[in-house]
């Protein structure tokens, strides 16, 4: 089972647009999981669960340069805005599954 998380700077939206990527995953029983932190425990989260992949919400885009750097080995991006805004769970899912497919087309999964 893959590991899709977001980070987010409050929690609230992005813990139930979690909850609807999980929902479209589990409808097409696609094996992931999907949670939401806070963009606080991003270097912590990721010493000890190492997701897969790391979604920013967009309100802490501007943290993404840093975490990036910080793990490199780890696929990230920042969330489309209007899919965040909408709560599209499909499409912010879909983003996460590009992302591993991307990976694995580099050789690093």
């Amino acid at each position: 089972m893959r590991k899709v998380y977001l980070f987010c700077s409050a929690g609230m939206s992005t813990s139930m647009l979690a909850q609807r990527m999980q929902a479209v995953a589990d409808e097409h029983e696609i094996p992931v999981r999907v949670d939401a932190f806070s963009v606080k425990q991003v270097d912590d989260i990721c010493a000890s669960d190492h997701p897969d992949v790391m979604l920013i919400g967009p309100q802490a885009r501007f943290m993404y340069d840093s975490i990036h750097e910080r793990h490199p080995d780890i696929p990230c991006a920042v969330i489309d805005q209007d899919d965040y805004g909408s709560l599209n769970g499909d499409r912010v899912l879909r983003q996460a599954i590009y992302l591993l497919k991307h990976e694995k087309q580099e050789g690093r999964a």
